[in-house]
């Protein structure tokens, strides 16, 4: 039969499933290369970062084999292998103990939590007479807790900038309780809002240091213009300035040096988190408090271990404890996770000297990036990246957003592209990296447009990543303190074989299902490749067998893909997600037959005598039920037949039954008769093509791996080896 499906998609999307592309010859002379922390970053990368490459080629006297290109060290950077090997050690060797009783482990354990403090002091560049480290769950907490000990008035505002975590923006709804007015501003509009005269109460500004979404990084000196507008105001009262400041350090910390001590007044609050600069540990968070602003927070509410000196049971009445510290940390500290602070500060240093070493190479690794990036166009001369921000002279870390463009400038689904990346061996973010204000600033995303998507069912995290064309969220590639030249030069031999000259085809299930003709019939166009279709294969029921529509039969193509493919599944009692073959192989035993002359679906296994369900939902007992595919709700009903849900139960030796989207069995035309237009129980995608080269070439990388591990079977990869999910 011959299929056109346009497909220049398919054929592109079929490549990637490889190990990370042999990078060009690099062209981009940029003035840090192998040459970074005194040429040593290659034998840093071999023996602090082992985790990189595949563990059998570390030691065989060759150039070790990349396992992992990892470009996400904005969501966590990676721990070294030294800091991991000393925290094993300690514990094997030591007793951390609670630090709430008084024998010898806890006094040294106590002692340990003591020094961490000043240690990670003097790394942000500051000292305990000027801020006080209270110790935290992450930098959210930090956060969180920030908020609740700030004295704010009812007459005062939070005011938060658009480059906000949401981490920030969720203070919005605490302080909302104690009848404080939030004001979402843009950064450049502080100094108006924060003037003498402008507000009445007491306030409090939260912005981040660095943006999670752009990289865009932001002065820390805002305290101190705070501090000096109001010190030459003769109205001002003596004591704490009306507004205070927040600053969220969490994604800066890690690639640039703080040096808070330069600041003669300094943010009041900044939060951080360990493993964004260290990789480990994660369970970790801090709270820097200024020493001055101390005498003026708010007195504490909930309190717990021991953040008292004095309680009764029966009375009202407790005292805090004296020191800050002692006095906001609630119940025991996580004190294995600071004693393993002490060893990622070791090796931190050891490795890469300073946090300026860091900063400087990791700018040169972003300018590197970015010229490449810039670089990367299609034959007509158009872009391949969309860069969001990096320009006007801001200043930006090693972070950068972007989205994907075909040569005619469509977006192309940053969920594909994070799919494909994937399979490629390249580890990056795709989404709205959980900063709303951003997001909607870079992709022009207005508050209506996302309250009607999420009307619509879409959520933050879900595979709908283009609306009407529209990206709804970028992918993020950001660089830590290991990152290298040779990182870059894959991501960009990746996107240049995948992207560049290519051209989005348009909805090819939607413009079969136009047509009168079936799948074995459609006109050809010049953006599509002619294929001969040797096989349709479909899979009534998700996850089980499938089913061969015979040669010489038409089968119709809806707008939700192959008739009747995937319109049932089978679900666990009391379970919204629907059983997969990979946790129920027997499921694989449920061989599917469809009799489009009774309209039944039949269902056999051996053993069993054969299952006919109908395939009219008006012959069908259904209860509506709900079931999640990926993450995505979709609203399955359930076929209500003891009959069928003993059969399954029996087969699969689990109690489960049968449930169906109906409005899919009705459709026999592209629409649905109430304008139904969803994906069946697909994961990802109506239609999975699957060449015969396609299977060559993974047979012929599974022959390469058993030839380097002395394997000598041959494997045999087929077509119908593959199945849609």
């Amino acid at each position: 039969m011959a299929f056109n499906i346009a497909a220049q998609q398919s054929a592109q999307y079929l490549q990637p499933a490889t190990p990370p592309p042999t990078p060009p010859a690099s062209g981009y002379a940029l003035p840090f290369s192998a040459g970074a922390y005194e040429g040593r970053l290659d034998d840093i990368r071999r023996t602090e970062y082992p985790q990189l490459f595949d563990s059998s080629t570390l030691d065989s006297g060759v150039e070790p084999r990349l396992k992992t290109v990892f470009l996400d060290h904005a969501g966590s950077t990676i721990s070294s292998a030294s800091h991991i090997r000393a925290v094993a050690s300690e514990l094997l060797t030591q007793i951390p103990a609670n630090p709430h009783s008084r024998h010898v482990e806890s006094q040294w354990t106590q002692r340990r939590i003591d020094h961490a403090r000043d240690r990670l002091l003097e790394f942000l560049g500051t000292t305990a007479e000027q801020y006080a480290v209270v110790f935290t769950a992450n930098a959210t907490a930090a956060i969180r807790l920030a908020a609740e000990i700030t004295p704010l008035t009812s007459d005062g505002e939070f005011c938060y900038t658009r480059e906000s975590h949401t981490s920030i923006v969720g203070v919005r709804n605490l302080v909302a309780e104690r009848g404080v007015k939030p004001r979402p501003m843009e950064f450049d509009k502080i100094d108006a809002v924060v003037a003498p005269g402008c507000g009445r109460g007491t306030s409090l500004l939260a912005y981040t240091a660095q943006c999670n979404f752009s990289g865009q990084r932001f002065p820390l000196d805002v305290a101190d213009r705070i501090a000096k507008l109001y010190k030459s105001d003769e109205n001002a009262a003596v004591g704490h300035a009306p507004w205070w400041v927040l600053v969220d350090a969490a994604a800066r910390a890690a690639s640039s040096p703080l040096e808070l001590n330069k600041y003669k007044a300094g943010p009041d609050f900044v939060a951080l988190s360990m493993y964004k600069i260290f990789g480990a540990p994660t369970g970790l968070g801090a709270l820097l408090i200024r020493r001055s602003s101390v005498p003026y927070l708010c007195p504490k509410g909930y309190f717990g271990g021991g953040t008292v000196a004095g309680l009764a049971f029966d009375r009202q009445w407790q005292v805090y404890r004296s020191d800050i510290e002692s006095r906001l940390e609630d119940g025991t500290l996580n004190f294995q996770d600071i004693l393993s602070l002490h060893h990622a500060l070791d090796a931190h240093s050891r490795i890469y000297g300073s946090i300026h070493s860091v900063a400087s190479h990791t700018q040169s690794i972003v300018r590197y990036a970015l010229q490449a990036m810039r670089e990367l166009r299609h034959r007509n001369g158009l872009p391949v990246c969309e860069i969001y921000g990096h320009r006007d002279n801001a200043q930006f870390g090693p972070t950068i957003a972007f989205n994907v463009k075909d040569q005619g400038a469509r977006h192309i689904g940053y969920a594909e592209v994070d799919r494909l990346a994937t399979m490629a061996g390249i580890s990056l973010r795709s989404g709205r990296f959980c900063n709303p204000g951003a997001a909607q600033k870079w992709l022009q995303l207005s508050a209506s447009e996302l309250m009607q998507h999420s009307s619509l069912g879409f959520v933050c995290g879900d595979d709908h990543d283009l609306i009407d064309g529209k990206p709804v969220g970028a992918l993020r590639v950001s660089f830590g303190a290991m990152s290298n030249e040779h990182d870059i030069d894959v991501l960009i031999a990746f996107l240049r074989q995948q992207f560049c000259d290519y051209s989005l085809a348009k909805d090819a299930v939607a413009e079969l299902s136009k047509s009168p003709g079936h799948a074995a019939q459609s006109s050809s166009s010049d953006n599509s490749i002619q294929a001969r279709v040797e096989r349709v294969v479909i899979y009534p029921v998700k996850s089980c067998h499938g089913w061969t529509v015979p040669p010489n039969m038409s089968w119709r193509i809806t707008r939700h893909g192959l008739r009747y493919d995937r319109s049932f599944v089978i679900m666990r009692e009391n379970s919204t997600v629907p059983m997969q073959q990979k946790q129920y192989p027997k499921m694989a035993l449920i061989r599917p037959r469809i009799d489009e002359q009774k309209s039944i679906l039949v269902l056999e296994a051996q053993g069993y005598s054969p299952l006919e369900i109908s395939l009219r939902p008006k012959d069908l007992r259904l209860e509506a039920t709900e079931s999640q595919i990926c993450g995505d709700r979709i609203q399955a009903v359930r076929v209500r037949s003891d009959h069928i849900s003993s059969w399954l139960s029996s087969v699969l030796s689990v109690s489960c039954y049968l449930a169906c989207e109906p409005r899919l069995l009705a459709s026999d035309t592209a629409e649905s008769p109430d304008g139904f237009a969803g994906k069946s129980f697909a994961n990802e995608a109506q239609i999975l093509v699957v060449t015969h080269e396609s299977a060559r070439q993974v047979e012929k990388w599974v022959a390469e791996d058993s030839a380097s591990s002395a394997n000598t079977q041959t494997t045999r990869i087929s077509p119908m080896q593959y199945r849609p999910n």
